[in-house]
This record gives structure tokens, sequence and C-alpha cells, in this order.
């Protein structure tokens, strides 16, 4: 194909964050052109956001309906061929639904939906379509952590036994909700964030890493949430013990109200051999310890690292890549993977992939089992989907 994908993005505009990291992360590697967009149900701003970003004035959409409908009318030489959906996680099944069947793949951002239901009904339409979901669960990108999975999938720590992850977060130690902050105000609603709101925003980051390093699945689960700011309508802080389908065991930590924290996630990992660890604060480094020798410091862009590390680095070594490249890493892979299905050809899923519709289903499963298992006396529940 001797073209750039075409893009749609919903939500995003100039009174969002999220929005112009999915922009960057897009033209990174120049596969990827935003063409249109829907950008905010306010309509000021939703123009004035697609003016600002030099789009046709035929291609600013004030609703995503609007959106939807007149691109799959264009030919096909000029409509877009995914759209991106950075809304409120409320305002993702949706738009996705209607966009899948409308003939357009999807990127969404995470949780995939707002309840486990939505998720699965998301599955079953992309199933029926034939189309493809991207979800950006963004540490996935970072060349140390495939370097990570590569290792525990070769063997290198033997049989996995331990897994700790924690992310701590510090900007929701006060009622910000109450203080004009918007980005706190929904996702303290349960009716935009759903029935978790840390476990929803950063417990699925933390869930879906330590499923992807390790290759494990979570079968059982033990969930403390709390909320710690008084006044707050959903949860802020929240421990859970895991049990995976391997007999390894972990403890999973999410917090918002760390204060002084600022976007904290790490990663340990510990076999029958030895263990890793990796911090997104020095996502360039991975730890690699030994139970009879001294440990090993691992680092991005060095040759001796493995093809799928390989694949997803973009700077000599010594060179600092970090958030934006990892997002960038999730677009270039599922724009190859566009591209080679429009062309009919294939592509090495060994070394490019991207987080899917699975994880969704898995994330939003885990929100919905920690919920339970903190209302039951229990505890300790089965992780069902």
């Amino acid at each position: 194909m001797n073209r750039k994908l075409r893009m749609g993005m919903i939500g995003g505009g100039k009174d969002a964050f999220i929005g112009a990291i999915h922009r960057i992360a897009a033209n990174m590697d120049g596969l990827v052109e935003l063409v249109c967009g829907s950008l905010s149900i306010n309509k000021e701003i939703a123009i004035d956001s697609g003016r600002s970003l030099f789009l046709p004035e035929d291609r600013i959409y004030t609703t995503y309906e609007e959106m939807l409908e007149k691109e799959s009318q264009l030919p096909a030489d000029k409509r877009m061929d995914f759209v991106t959906i950075v809304t409120p996680n409320f305002a993702h099944f949706g738009p996705a639904i209607m966009a899948l069947d409308k003939g357009f793949n999807v990127v969404v951002e995470k949780p995939v939906t707002l309840s486990l239901e939505e998720a699965k009904k998301l599955n079953e339409k992309l199933e029926e379509t034939g189309l493809t979901l991207c979800l950006t669960h963004t540490y996935t990108g970072y060349p140390m952590v495939k370097q990570a999975k590569d290792l525990i999938k070769k063997g290198t720590l033997g049989k996995i036994r331990k897994v700790y992850v924690e992310y701590r977060q510090g900007w929701l130690a006060r009622l910000t909700e109450r203080e004009g902050n918007q980005g706190a105000a929904w996702r303290m609603d349960p009716k935009k964030s759903g029935k978790s709101a840390v476990m929803g925003d950063i417990g699925t980051h933390a869930f879906n890493l330590a499923e992807y390093i390790t290759g494990l699945e979570v079968t059982k689960l033990c969930a403390d949430l709390t909320t710690v700011v008084d006044g707050r309508g959903l949860d802020d802080d929240g421990s859970v013990l895991l049990k995976f389908n391997n007999g390894a065991s972990g403890v999973l930590f999410a917090t918002q109200v760390a204060a002084g924290e600022e976007n904290n996630l790490s990663i340990k990992v510990y076999g029958e051999n030895g263990g890793i660890e990796w911090h997104q604060h020095e996502p360039n480094t991975l730890l690699l310890k030994w139970i009879d020798k001294p440990a090993e410091v691992l680092r991005a862009g060095s040759a001796y690292l493995s093809d799928i590390a390989k694949q997803n680095t973009r700077t000599p070594g010594g060179h600092p890549e970090g958030y934006l490249e990892a997002f960038g890493n999730i677009y270039r892979n599922f724009a190859l993977t566009i591209s080679a299905k429009i062309n009919g050809s294939s592509i090495d899923n060994s070394v490019i992939e991207f987080p899917s519709i699975k994880e969704g289903i898995r994330g939003m499963a885990f929100i919905e089992s920690t919920v339970k298992s903190s209302q039951s006396d229990e505890k300790w529940v089965d992780y069902t989907i």
C-alpha cells in the first residue's frame, strides 16, 4: 500500500490531554494521518479543535454519529480507515459498535468499555465483522517490557512463582474533582467511570502488565478497595492478592492518593532461577537477578536483546525512550497489521503485536471481580469472564 492510513478521532479535542498523545503516537512513524474528527461533545470546542489541527471544514464533525455516517458514505479512496476513541469510559461502547457496523477498524482507550457485558458484546461484533480493535495498554509498548516477556517465555527464570506489580499516583490525594478538575470529576462518577475508579483507571494497567509479561492468567483474586478521601464517590485506593493459572501468587497495589507520587508503575517477577524488575520511571533498564550469580542490568538499544525488543526500540543505546515512544509502538504495530490486511499480505506477529479485545475483556473481568471480592465476606473469588 503506497499511502498512509487515514485516521478519524472521537474525543481528544483541545480540552483533553490524551487526544494529543494519541495524535503524536500515530504520527511518529509516518504511517498514519488524521483526516477527520468529532473532537468534543461541545460544538464550539469540536469545531475549534478541528480547525487548530487543519482538518478540512467538511470533515470537522460535532457528533460521532454524524462523523461515522458521513465517513462511511465517502469513496473508498477518501474515507478513514480506522477511528480512535479517546472519550471517557462510558462513551467507548457506542462509538466502537457503530464504527464496526460502518466498516471501520477501531483504536480505543482503556478500559475498553464501561462493563464486562459491553466488552463481550463488542467482541461479538468484532467476530461478526472481521475487523480489528486495538486497545491502548501503553506500557506493553516499552521495549524492555517486551524483553522481560521474551525472557520469561523462553524459560530463563524457570517456573514463575511470584509477581508483584504496583501503580502509585498522588494526583487524587485531595478532592480535586470539587476543584474544577474535569478528569477527576468523570473518573469519580460511577455512571461515567464504571464500578471502580482506581482499578478502572490504573489497576487495569497493572493487571495487564502482569499477565502480559508473565504470559500467565489470573484465576482467583482477593481484593480490598477503599475510598481514602472523604466525599469521594468511588474508590481511590486498592490492594489485590492474585492466583495465577500455573499456581503462582501475586500482589497488585494501585493507588491514586499516594501524595507526592507521579506515575510510578513497577513490576517484579520471580521464578525458580531468578527474577526481573522494571520501573516505568526508568524504562530503558531491566534488572535480571539470579539466585547464584550477580545481577545483570539490561539496557534498551543493546545488541544482545531479543528480536521483539529490538523491533520496538527506536534509538541507539543511551538515548532515552519513554511513554510517547511506547505509545508509538502500539500505533505502528496496529498500522502495520491493518496495512497488511488491506494488502492481503502477512506480518510477523511474534514481534509486531498490540493489545486487543481479549485484553479488554480480561481487564473488565478484573475490575468487576475486584469489586465483587471487596464487597464479599468470603473475599477470595474466582476470576470469571
